[in-house]
């Protein structure tokens, strides 16, 4: 199985799916197919889901007059997981938005805002047992999410306790977190910012070689990598990045750290050692951590 089973009741298995509204769909959508290398699994005339893995959805795209966030989406293994978290949402007074999942093709789940105003789908789901190869050229599944905000300690300790989620690495006092709820290194990041948004989606790739492709793909459409490949220190994981029409950036990544011992203690970088950020230089892009897009005001 892909996840690392919990013992306590209310955790999330894995990322489930990012939802995005888009002002340019047919963009997002050519961008998705034929650069990120998704598979365009149905489209309508305001919306676009697209997948990596064989299931119907990883990334939606909904046509609209900005580009925001719209939900990220969680699953939760079990019907007793779903309700053990929304029953601490409810303790702690957050606001419920829906009853019911946010997208079509999703049985059972529930949506809610938290205290930086970003949606967060939970649903159920069954752990897959392994990640179906496809043979095509793009990644193998999504993997995690980049949230920026202005003050990450409230986020953080939020997300460890509605989803059971645990703390991989720490940068600085306050200045990042990487936090998982299964055996990768990280399902979601929290970096501390100037704004709110989402500033990358994540998807795990087969081998560096495929960076390289993706680069080739890019340059073949008069585009460029916006950074890497770069191996990070926090996650050891090799990435490339660029930016999609909606002006979120996409991480494509190979070789991610896997933690098996649930109970590792947190890795503490020095905010000012930037080994944790890239291992092989040091370098950080001018202006990379400035973009990303809001999440919807709900």
């Amino acid at each position: 199985m892909t996840a690392l089973e919990s013992t306590a009741l209310g955790s999330i298995s894995e990322l489930g799916y990012v939802a995005l509204r888009a002002r340019d769909l047919t963009g997002s959508i050519k961008n998705g197919v034929d650069v990120l290398g998704l598979r365009e699994i149905e489209t309508t005339g305001t919306k676009a889901y697209l997948a990596a893995q064989d299931k119907h959805h990883e990334i939606v795209y909904t046509k609209a007059d900005e580009n925001a966030l719209d939900h990220i989406a969680l699953a939760a293994p079990t019907r007793e997981d779903l309700e053990a978290i929304r029953a601490k949402v409810e303790r702690r007074g957050l606001r419920i938005i829906a009853e019911q999942p946010l997208e079509d093709h999703v049985d059972e789940g529930f949506a809610f805002v938290d205290v930086n105003g970003f949606t967060w789908q939970v649903f159920t789901q069954t752990s897959q047992y392994s990640i179906k190869k496809t043979g095509l050229s793009g990644p193998d599944r999504i993997g995690h999410v980049n949230i920026q905000v202005t003050d990450t300690l409230p986020e953080v300790e939020l997300l460890a306790d509605l989803f059971n989620m645990r703390i991989s690495d720490r940068i600085g006092d306050d200045d990042a977190f990487f936090m998982r709820f299964n055996t990768d290194h990280h399902g979601i990041a929290v970096f501390k910012s100037d704004k709110i948004a989402i500033h990358h989606h994540a998807w795990q790739t087969q081998s560096i070689a495929d960076l390289g492709r993706l680069g080739d793909r890019l340059a073949r459409r008069g585009a460029r990598l916006a950074w890497g490949p770069v191996r990070h220190g926090a996650g050891d994981n090799i990435a490339a990045y660029f930016i999609e029409p909606s002006g979120a950036v996409i991480e494509v990544y190979t070789d991610l750290e896997r933690i098996f011992d649930p109970e590792r203690e947190a890795r503490v970088w020095r905010a000012d050692d930037l080994y944790w950020i890239n291992q092989w230089d040091g370098q950080v892009p001018p202006g990379i951590l400035d973009h990303g897009i809001p999440p919807v005001a709900r």
